[in-house]
């Protein structure tokens, strides 16, 4: 469970710093859609943290939803050329692997 912890929080981060670093790019109108699934992953990862710590029974459905939200957000950080979006994607496939891993074994 330590490993599902750690990527999440990971996630969490970089959607966080994807989302500001979007907002002060020069196109910021090309990133919007970057901008707004930067916030929704890290929304629906934080709250993942919150299932995963008080041991909740929604669990296997909100991890599901974890591995959509951090695919799109990977796949749409993907398209653009700047560290703070290639770090973000790389995060979210991070992370969605191991919320793949924690319901195979749960």
């Amino acid at each position: 469970m330590n490993a599902l912890i750690t990527k999440l929080a990971e996630c969490v981060f970089a959607c966080n710093e994807c989302h500001e670093g979007c907002l002060n790019e020069k196109m910021v109108g090309m990133m919007a859609e970057c901008i707004r699934l930067d916030k929704d992953c890290a929304v629906i990862c934080a709250a993942m943290l919150q299932l995963v710590h008080h041991g909740s029974r929604m669990k296997p459905k909100m991890l599901e939803l974890c591995i959509e939200s951090c695919e799109k957000c990977a796949d749409e950080c993907s398209k653009h050329n700047n560290d703070h979006c290639r770090a973000c994607a790389a995060a979210c496939r991070a992370c969605a692997k191991a919320c793949r891993d924690f319901l195979a074994v749960h």
